[in-house]
């Protein structure tokens, strides 16, 4: 009689799988941000900005990629959230300060502080409103997300080295001006596009595409000039974010007295 042979094999959970490349990608975007705290150390803020936008665009694709292969966890979701904590809150704050606000004494350093805590209660308030129930209000954040809040407060620096600085611009005000509405919008119910349901006609995806490949061509020719522009971009569309939501509850609040008024006819 042979011998039976035990042939051990190791199964790998697909679950746990698929939770590691973005989980991988969360954790990239830990270390980009870090490194842009040891760039502005070295007063390199050119390469700090960059690293931030690597940051955010890594944030961008981390969630992405975990819902399309269905990776997403609850460790992922902490992971995030520890992600822009450091590289939207902790980092543009240490980059402001080692450029501009440490000349303001006690009270730039204040400003940092407030700022962080601000990032800190955003993250906290959308970590405990992303399990409520899907609806329309999806399309919108609650306040500016902690991504665009560190790119917004970077903003005068972005200027400085676009060249668009043409008036001299006093920064010893812009920068904390930037700081407190950053700080403030962050906190508040203010809706913002939220830019995640976007529903692209099948037509217009070609345009699409040849949208974001000259959007990125012309940032790695003419980085801070397009950052710059984003930003100022950006800045326009909360206005109309704010009037857009306002129009949606609106009709939503119609159609549901409608609902109410025709529910009370049949009974």
């Amino acid at each position: 009689m042979e011998p039976q042979k035990n042939n051990l094999k190791i199964v790998a959970d697909k679950k746990n799988a698929r939770m590691l490349l973005p989980n991988m990608l969360t954790l990239i975007g830990v270390c980009i941000g870090l490194t842009s705290i040891r760039f502005a150390l070295d007063e390199k803020f050119e390469l700090a900005i960059i690293a931030i936008i690597f940051a955010a665009l890594i944030d961008g694709l981390d969630g992405r990629i975990a819902r399309l292969i269905k990776g997403t966890s609850k460790v992922g979701k902490e992971l995030d959230s520890l992600t822009d904590m450091i590289s939207f809150g902790v980092a543009p704050a240490f980059i402001m300060y080692f450029w501009k606000l440490n000349t303001l004494g006690r009270f730039g350093w204040l400003l940092c502080l407030v700022y962080v805590i601000c990032v800190a209660l955003r993250l906290a308030r959308f970590n405990i409103n992303s399990n409520q129930e899907p609806s329309w209000r999806d399309n919108f954040f609650e306040g500016v997300p902690s991504p665009a809040g560190g790119i917004l407060v970077l903003t005068p620096l972005i200027i400085s080295l676009s060249g668009f600085d043409l008036f001299q611009l006093n920064y010893d005000l812009i920068v904390p001006t930037f700081f407190i509405l950053t700080s403030l919008l962050l906190i508040s119910k203010f809706p913002t596009y939220s830019f995640k349901k976007i529903v692209i006609p099948r037509r217009t995806t070609i345009f699409l595409l040849f949208g974001i490949v000259l959007f990125f061509g012309l940032l790695l020719i003419y980085t801070f000039n397009v950052i710059a522009i984003s930003a100022v971009i950006y800045v326009f569309l909360l206005p109309i974010s704010f009037f857009h939501f306002q129009k949606i509850k609106k009709q939503h609040e119609n159609d549901k007295i409608q609902e109410e008024d025709d529910l009370e006819d049949v009974l």
